[in-house]
């Protein structure tokens, strides 16, 4: 009973604070949330929980691929060519990692990922000046209207 209450109440604050995040931070959301989810699918690898890690692992590909989408190619030509081919190359890894139930492959995403997040929260402030009009906008097509919800959810 309590672990339910206290997962809905999770769910409410992740809810509230999606609603009320602006792109940059829907963004850094979602990197935070397939990080979680890898740690917890080697959890279930190590567990022998194959279909906790697969459902896991898919929801990362989920995340990884909303992340992909979510790239302006317009406005961030050669860097999000570049990190287009980034995420295309950690969903095949990820792929090969749950057929193969291999750490180190999910180790080596979440090290690229976690660097491409340290990089994505390094131009926060960037980010902020650009809504009041000081600097330019960084190259990310509105995240609105995706479900993040089902890829941030606790």
């Amino acid at each position: 009973m309590y672990k339910s209450g206290a997962k809905q109440y999770q769910q409410v604050n992740v809810t509230s604070e999606v609603l009320d995040a602006d792109p940059h931070r829907l963004i850094q959301l979602l990197m935070e949330a397939a990080l979680t989810r890898m740690s917890q699918a080697k959890g279930a690898i190590e567990r022998k929980e194959m279909d906790t890690k697969a459902n896991l692992l898919g929801r990362v590909m989920e995340i990884i691929q909303t992340l992909q989408g979510s790239l302006d190619h317009s406005a961030g030509g050669e860097l999000a060519q570049n990190l287009d081919r980034l995420y295309d190359y950690m969903n095949r890894r990820l792929l090969e990692a749950t057929s193969q139930n291999n750490l180190a492959m999910i180790d080596e995403v979440m090290s690229l990922l976690l660097e491409v997040k340290q990089g994505w929260d390094g131009i926060r402030q960037e980010y902020l000046q650009s809504l009041n009009g000081t600097t330019a906008s960084p190259s990310v097509n509105s995240v609105s209207d995706v479900r993040l919800e089902s890829h941030i959810s606790v």
